[in-house]
C-alpha cells in the first residue's frame, strides 16, 4: 500500500467519522411519522434495554399518517458512552443483515383518522447485535439509509460488573429540600482494569432523560476492586414534581382534565384545562409514567392500529397571565421525544394571556411536564413551571461502560436501576441488570 494512498484512506475515514458524527441520535425527522413507541417487548412503559446473546427481544411500533405502504427498513450504529460514533465497522458489532425490512405493517381500522402502522421486533432472526454499548436504531425508506424516517436509542449489556446504589438528600441546606444526590459503589472485580479513572465511566440518568444525564464522574476512593462515589458536588439531580398527566384513553367520554370537545366527521379537536404553576403547590405524590405514555383506549380496541387520533390543545398560564421573560416554554415527555423543536413550543397568546400549543395525540395515558430553556444560556429548567421537591418518586439509571486497553469502542459492562423510594418504609425497587 503505498504513502499515497494509505493518506487518501485515511482523509476518507475522517471524513466518514466526521459525518457520523453529526447524527441524530434521536429525533423523528420525517413529519408524516407519529406515535413512535420503542421497548422491552410486551412493556410499554420501559426504556429499549436488552441484554447481549440472550433472549431479549425490544418491540417498535410506529404510525404513518400518510396511510400508504412503504418500504421502511432499519438498521443500527454501535456508539460510545457520549454516544460518538464508534471506530468500528458494522461486521464488527453486527451479526446478518445491515438493513432489515419491515414486513409487519396493518391499515387502520375503526377510527376518524386513516393511517398506516408498523412494527418489528429487535434482534430477529436476520441481524443481531454482537457488542455491548450504546446503540441507535435508524428506521429509513426505500433501502436507502439517506432517508431517515427517526431514529431511537437504546442499550445493549454484557453485565460483567455490579453496582449499588442509594438516593439521599444532599447536605447543601441551599438544595437540602429540592434535590436528590446518588451516592454509589462500582465492582470491577470481574475486568480488573488497569487504569480505573480513564477505562471506566459512568453515566446516571434520571427518568431515562439524557438531556440532563451526568457524566464524566470520578470515584472518590478506590478500594481494591470497589470505586467508591460519594461526593457532595456531584451526582446530584433537580427532584422536579411528579409528571402532569391527561387521560385521551377515550375522546368521547371526556375525563376531568379535559375541557371541551369539538367533533366532525373528519376528526375531533380536544381542549385541556388551563394549567399554572405548581411551584408553590404542596406536593403529592402519586403514581405516575416518569415521562413515559401508554397506548390504550376504553373501548378496548387494539391501540395500535385501532387507537384514533385527536388535535389535543395545551394551555399554560403564568400568575401575571403574561410571558415568561428571556425563556422559551415547550411540552415535554415521550410523546414529544423530549425535543425542543418549534412543533412542542407553546407560543404566547397575547388575547387570551396564555400559552398555547396543539399536538396530533392517539388515545393514550400520557405523562408531561413544562420545561423553560433560557434564551441566552439555552439552560433547560422546571423550577418556575413545576418547582422541585426532595420528596418526589423518581428512577435513577446507573450505567457502566468500560473500554480494554487497545480498544475502539466502549462496552456497557453493567446497569443499576434505584428509585427514590427505595429507602422509604414498606418500598423496595432496586434492580440490577
Amino acid at each position: 500500500m503505498t504513502h499515497s494512498f494509505k493518506a487518501l484512506l485515511f482523509f476518507v475515514l475522517l471524513f466518514a467519522v466526521a459525518d457520523s458524527s453529526a447524527q441524530e441520535t434521536e429525533k423523528i425527522v420525517k413529519p408524516n411519522i407519529r406515535s413512535v413507541k420503542f421497548h422491552v417487548k410486551g412493556d410499554q412503559l420501559s426504556y429499549p434495554i436488552m441484554r447481549l446473546n440472550s433472549g431479549d427481544q425490544l418491540e417498535l411500533h410506529f404510525d404513518d399518517l400518510d396511510a400508504d405502504v412503504k418500504y421502511y427498513s432499519y438498521t443500527f450504529v454501535l456508539c460510545n458512552a457520549d454516544w460518538t460514533p464508534a471506530l468500528l465497522s458494522q461486521f464488527d458489532y453486527m451479526k446478518g443483515f445491515s438493513n432489515v425490512r419491515i414486513n409487519t405493517y396493518r391499515n387502520s381500522s375503526l377510527v376518524l383518522t386513516r393511517y398506516t402502522h408498523y412494527t418489528c421486533n429487535l434482534p430477529d432472526r436476520n441481524t443481531s447485535p454482537t457488542r455491548s454499548g450504546n446503540y441507535i436504531l435508524k428506521v429509513f425508506l426505500n433501502g436507502d439509509t439517506s432517508q431517515v424516517a427517526f431514529t431511537k436509542r437504546f442499550l445493549v449489556i454484557d453485565t460483567r460488573v455490579t453496582a449499588g446504589a442509594t438516593v439521599v438528600q444532599p447536605f447543601n441546606t441551599a438544595i437540602f429540600k429540592t434535590h436528590q444526590k446518588l451516592q454509589f459503589n462500582v465492582n470491577v472485580q470481574n475486568i480488573k482494569p488497569t487504569n480505573v479513572f480513564q477505562q471506566i465511566k459512568v453515566v446516571l440518568m434520571q427518568n431515562f432523560r439524557w438531556d440532563n444525564s451526568i457524566s464524566n464522574l470520578q470515584p472518590t476512593f478506590v478500594r481494591q476492586n470497589i470505586l467508591e462515589y460519594n461526593t457532595e458536588n456531584q451526582a446530584i439531580f433537580p427532584a422536579q414534581k411528579e409528571w402532569r398527566w391527561v387521560d385521551l384513553t377515550s375522546f368521547r367520554l371526556q375525563t376531568d382534565r379535559v375541557e371541551k370537545g369539538d367533533y366532525s366527521n373528519t376528526g375531533q379537536t380536544l381542549f385541556i384545562k388551563p394549567e399554572g404553576e405548581r411551584k408553590d403547590l404542596r406536593y403529592m405524590y402519586y403514581r405516575d409514567f416518569n415521562g413515559f405514555y401508554q397506548l390504550m383506549n376504553i373501548e378496548q380496541n387494539n391501540p395500535y392500529w385501532q387507537g384514533d387520533y385527536a388535535t389535543v390543545w395545551f394551555r399554560y398560564s403564568t400568575p401575571d397571565r403574561k410571558e415568561i421573560p428571556n425563556k422559551e416554554l415547550y411540552l415535554f415527555g415521550e410523546f414529544t421525544n423530549y425535543e425542543l423543536t418549534d412543533a412542542n413550543r407553546l407560543k404566547f397568546n397575547a388575547e387570551t394571556g396564555m400559552y398555547e400549543n396543539k399536538q396530533f395525540l392517539k388515545q393514550a395515558l400520557y405523562d408531561y411536564v413544562y420545561i423553560t430553556k433560557d434564551k441566552t444560556s439555552k439552560q433547560l429548567s422546571t423550577d418556575v413551571t413545576e418547582g422541585n421537591w426532595w420528596e418526589t418518586e423518581n428512577i435513577y439509571t446507573l450505567l457502566i461502560y468500560y473500554r480494554p486497553l487497545g480498544g475502539r469502542a466502549d462496552e456497557l459492562v453493567g446497569m443499576t436501576q434505584v428509585n427514590s423510594l427505595a429507602n422509604r418504609p414498606n418500598f423496595n425497587n432496586n434492580r440490577i441488570l
